[in-house]
């Protein structure tokens, strides 16, 4: 989406802290449903590979020269290398062409929900995608688009009712306020209001689990949809195959209890590009654990990044939003308390900001970061305690002496253990950390040979933005 869509106002329940977050609940959304999904939790149905995993987002117009799918199936055996055990696909449907941006229009403008985009080649292409990514033990989810379509859409011609009417006419999607949102120009609202509108949803999304055998959806804008629309929405998937839901969301935490596995770390992105631009220090991170422990229910867990397609194209590279401190913020990605994503190229040190509405091929390069996401996709692999939810270990910090620059911590699940200590500041800090005894002992440094025997006091010299990470196993 735009980046006018990451910029709706809304509530913020710490006021000050979040400034600058960009995903709102800027629409009325329904309270959480009362129906509920049989788990022994209460939650959605859990895929065991879900809490694992390493996300991979691949922007199909982007990654190859070609910009289609077989651009993508060529390279999964080296996705699999790098550690990717997901792999989620941007929308891969028709894109609507009345009121388009740009050359190429926006890939969430979608104009037939039971099709692939010609520019990307054919259903059996995309078939071939998911099955070559199926027999090297990947999970693929594709992007899903319900709150809207394009303005030429298959549905808008033979359903019109299925779409909201504003002043007697269809509409741009509204805000709280009722309001059109203009800067949204390219799609119309549907109306989740109307029972055969929902049905017809169910239905669309059944049907991509049946034909190609994905294994769930990454839902755009997933709070614009009534959240009892999402405990209707689940049982339903889950009666064709078990799948892995993520909402690009984070102001509902219904949503955990209706539909959804995960949801997207809007605040954590946001906190830690200010703790990279020293707006704030490694405390923000202590502040944002306990409003999201208390705001969530638990066992919940969330997609951290620090690159995506809306952040890549509409604030900058990795470098720009980041600096120095870029690679700091993907190892705590890899082992806070969420799951991690990589965007296509960073692997590669990705310093282009790809085009949203045409097309800009990433210029791959030698994949000069590999090394370094293969040894943090590995940790995930052999240690339970890096894991999402209620499968990994809680966040425990370590006390030292310099908490406003050090951000030190370790995590333990089933005798699986990490250390994870980070300098959060440009400056060069010398360290005492003061660990329980529970902790103590040796351990592997996941970004070398060396070894580090935890004792009760022990002092450390970390440069500038430095990271190190090590596991009990």
């Amino acid at each position: 989406m735009t980046q006018f869509r990451r910029q709706i106002s809304f509530l913020l329940l710490i006021a000050g802290l979040f400034a600058g977050c960009q995903n709102s609940n800027n629409t009325a959304v329904s309270s959480e449903s009362s129906h509920r999904i049989s788990s022994s939790s209460g939650n959605p149905v859990e895929p065991e590979w879900g809490p694992k995993s390493v996300l991979y987002e691949c922007n199909i117009r982007q990654f190859s020269t070609a910009g289609n799918f077989a651009g993508v199936q060529r390279q999964i055996p080296r996705l699999k290398e790098l550690g990717v055990d997901v792999l989620w696909l941007m929308p891969v449907y028709p894109v609507g062409k009345d009121r388009r941006k740009g050359p190429l229009g926006s890939p969430y403008s979608v104009r037939d929900y039971y099709a692939v985009n010609p520019e990307f080649g054919t259903l059996d292409d995309l078939k071939l995608l998911v099955s070559t990514a199926h027999e090297q033990g990947m999970k693929v989810l594709l992007d899903w688009v319900p709150n809207h379509t394009s303005w030429d859409a298959v549905w808008k011609k033979e359903h019109p009712e299925y779409y909201t009417m504003f002043k007697g006419d269809f509409t741009v999607p509204l805000n709280e306020h009722g309001e059109p949102i203009e800067d949204w120009s390219d799609v119309c609202d549907l109306d989740f209001g109307n029972p055969d509108l929902r049905r017809a949803m169910i239905d669309a999304m059944q049907y991509w689990l049946r034909e190609v055998d994905i294994d769930g959806y990454r839902v755009d804008m997933a709070g614009l949809v009534p959240n009892d629309f999402w405990a209707q929405a689940r049982p339903a998937l889950d009666s064709v195959k078990e799948v892995f839901m993520l909402a690009e969301w984070q102001d509902e935490p219904g949503h955990f209890t209706s539909c959804f596995n995960a949801n997207y770390g809007w605040k954590w992105k946001d906190i830690t590009k200010d703790i990279a631009a020293e707006r704030q220090d490694a405390h923000a991170l202590d502040t944002l654990l306990q409003y999201l422990n208390d705001f969530y229910p638990k066992g919940y867990y969330q997609l951290y990044f620090t690159q995506n397609h809306d952040e890549n194209s509409w604030n900058g590279t990795e470098k720009e939003l980041y600096g120095d401190a870029a690679d700091a913020f993907n190892v705590l990605a890899f082992t806070w308390q969420g799951i991690p994503l990589i965007y296509n190229g960073q692997e590669d040190d990705l310093t282009q900001r790809l085009d949203f509405f045409g097309r800009s091929p990433i210029q791959w390069k030698k994949y000069s970061r590999q090394d370094f996401y293969s040894r943090l996709c590995g940790l995930r692999h052999i240690n339970k305690a890096v894991w999402a939810g209620n499968a990994g270990g809680k966040v425990r910090k370590i006390p030292n002496n310099a908490e406003n620059k050090i951000y030190a911590f370790t995590r333990e699940k089933d005798g699986d253990r990490i250390v994870v200590i980070l300098n959060l500041s440009k400056d060069r800090t010398t360290v005492t950390l003061r660990p329980s005894n529970a902790v103590l002992g040796p351990y592997a440094n996941v970004f070398g040979r060396s070894t580090l025997q935890l004792t009760k006091e022990i002092t450390l010299n970390l440069k500038p933005w430095e990271y190190m990470v090590f596991s009990n196993k």
